[in-house]
Formats: structure tokens, sequence, C-alpha cells
């Protein structure tokens, strides 16, 4: 027997990872009670999976302090909205997935109405402003949390918290092997196969996709058989794309809505920071990572970091294992320099891979952690 019937849950999700991770989340729960009504905000994932989404994720996905301010508007509007629904038409919770700034406006929105609050993938309260925990411990819930160390954090605060694991685990899939792929995409097995990963964001396309070009500029003159592939994520189009590439010649693929199957083909990849660092990790691609934010931002930022590393897959390995450029070092010559390392030292490569291959085991414990979906339907039955 059903044990839910007509529970209303708002989630948001203010980027296109997070649409991801929260559409699985989404198809897990219906699985196990269709009955359960998802809106809120969301992108193409979230869409297909059934979620009413009522402000579109892609119009919020900036990412920099005063990147923020300059869409202000936007994102102001969109929180508005949300909380206005909060106060007059309450759900029965609320399950907010990572955009941390925005999510926790409303979870105190939540508190003030006596919704209860869940909250998936934490904010990075570990590496950098770690008072917010205190808030934290105010305004949610329950933490879902997708790393283990996490939870240990925590719990040192007294913050309720499970470790669910990391989703990625489950949520990559390729269509085919290597070199499978690459025959599709018109791909010469027999010449290096660079991945340009500029982001899903408007802002990190216009910050970083022009130094990531000219860095395939000297690739090119070094290696000038090089083949480049490109994945165009949910929340952008080819035409966000294209314009950066009109005046460079390259032996080129765009590829929309197959990242994974782009990653499986590549050799070597340059990519933002973020999450696409742990799916590359994941799939044992070897890269060069790179963020560039304002110098107003990063002042104030890294007056806050707690952390050795900005790549998440160093973080979970607790290590470099890939070189990362940030800020100033974010140059064609040093980014080109790293990736041509990575290309032409077999030995380099390797020993990258093989670090990789113990980052699934840390990410899925699976003597520790509980389903989402299970902790989800506990806390719209009020067991939690």
């Amino acid at each position: 027997m059903k044990e839910t019937t007509n529970k209303r849950v708002m989630i948001i999700a203010g980027e296109a990872s997070g649409d991801m991770h929260a559409a699985k989340l989404v198809r897990e729960v219906k699985e196990k009670n269709a009955d359960i009504i998802f809106y809120g905000i969301g992108g193409k994932s979230m869409i297909e999976a059934g979620v009413e989404t009522l402000v579109d994720s892609a119009e919020l996905a900036v990412v920099g302090l005063f990147e923020v301010l300059a869409h202000w508007n936007t994102i102001s509007g969109a929180l508005k909205k949300m909380q206005h629904l909060l106060r007059t038409d309450p759900p029965d919770l609320l399950v907010l997935t990572d955009y941390p700034d925005f999510n926790l406006r409303l979870a105190k929105t939540a508190k003030e109405c006596g919704i209860k609050v869940l909250f998936y993938i934490s904010p990075q309260v570990w590496a950098w402003r770690q008072k917010r925990v205190f808030k934290i411990r105010k305004l949610v819930d329950m933490m879902a949390v997708v790393f283990p160390f996490e939870e240990t954090f925590y719990k040192k605060y007294d913050v309720p918290v499970r470790f669910v694991g990391h989703p990625l685990v489950d949520e990559i899939h390729v269509s085919a092997d290597k070199n499978t792929l690459r025959n599709e995409f018109l791909l010469d097995n027999d010449k290096p196969v660079i991945g340009l990963f500029p982001g899903s964001r408007q802002s990190e396309i216009k910050r970083l996709l022009p130094i990531i070009v000219d860095s395939a500029r000297l690739i090119i003159k070094e290696k000038p058989d090089a083949q480049f592939v490109i994945p165009v994520a949910s929340t952008l189009k080819e035409e966000d794309i294209l314009p950066y590439f009109k005046d460079i010649e390259l032996d080129m693929r765009i590829i929309s809505q197959r990242s994974h199957d782009v990653m499986q083909v590549c050799d070597t990849v340059i990519t933002v920071s973020g999450t696409v660092t742990l799916e590359l990790a994941l799939l044992k691609i070897p890269m060069v990572v790179i963020n560039k934010i304002s110098k107003l931002s990063y002042f104030f930022v890294s007056k806050m970091l707690k952390i050795d590393h900005v790549a998440l897959c160093n973080i979970v390995a607790g290590k470099r294992v890939v070189p990362e450029l940030i800020q100033k070092n974010t140059t064609a010559d040093k980014i080109s320099n790293e990736l041509l390392s990575l290309v032409d030292n077999v030995e380099k490569r390797n020993k990258i891979i093989t670090e990789f291959s113990s980052l699934e085991e840390k990410l899925t414990n699976k003597e520790t952690k509980i389903e989402l979906s299970d902790l989800l339907i506990d806390m719209l039955e009020n067991r939690l």
C-alpha cells in the first residue's frame, strides 16, 4: 500500500549539474511512489523527469561574486517568485540542490513557514566560509552529502546529516567504447584527441572560452594533427560556442547532449573546474583544470579558502593529481604547455589514470551510505 498520496515537493536546481542530479532523484522517488508531485526550478533533465519547472535554471547559472551581481535582477526575481509560493502555497517538503547562496535564502523562508528542508549536495563549507555551517544548522532539517568527509564535518557541528554517495558514480554512462565512438564522431584513432570543456554557464563561456581557444592555437602549432572535441551542455546551444572559433582553423567536432561520450573519446582535456573534473576522473581521462574569475571576486574568495586544491578530483584524492591553472596562471601559454606534456608523456598520463582508479570507492562507500530517495520519502512521512 502506498503511504504517500498527493504529497508536493518543491525542488530547486540552479545549474546544469544540479539539474541532472535532481532529475535522477525525482525518477528514483517516482519509481517508489508515482503520486508525489515535484515542481520548482530546473532545466531539461528535470522536465524530462516530470518536474513542473517554473523557472529555467539556465537563467541562474553564473559564478563569481560580482558576476552574480551583474545578473542579480534575474536571480532576485526567481528567488522572490519561489519565496512567494512557499508562503502562499506551501509544499510538504523543500528540496534544495547545491546552488547554496540562493538556496539558503529559500531555506530561511521555508523555516519561517514551517516547511521541512532537505539540502542535497552541500555547500563547500569545508573549503571556504566555514561559518555558514551555523546558518545551515538553523535553516536545514537534513543535509544529504555526497562525500564521506562532509558527514564527519557536519556531525562535528551537530547538523543532521546522511552520506548518500556521489550521484556521478551512477550517472556516468557512455554509449560505446572509445574506438567505436571515435569512428562515429569521424575521429582518426592514430591522432591525438583533445577535449575542450568550457563549462555549462554563459558566464564561463565568455570568461574562459577565449583563453581555451588561444590555447588550442598554440597546441596545433606543436601538434598540427591534433583533433578537438567540444561538448555543449544542456544549458547552452551550439550557437553559443561557434563564434569563438570563427578565426581559427581546427579539426574540430562540436557535440551536443553527449558529454560523457565526448569525454570517452579524449586522450586529454582542458576543462574548467567543477563537477566535470569528477566526471572526467571517473572515466579516467587526464586533464588540465583552469579557472579565472574577476579580480575582485578572487580577492575575497581567496581570503576565505581553507583548502589547497580547487579541482574536485584533487580534493577527493587529497593531493594534486592533475594540474590546476588558476587566475593569473590561466594563460594560453601555460595551459598549452601542461596539455602538451600530458599528450607527449605516456608515463605521466598513466600515473594520473592510476590515481583516478581509487576515486570511485571513496565516493560510493556502500557500508555507510543510505538511499537519497528513501531519505526524501522518510521526511515526507515525518519519520525524520
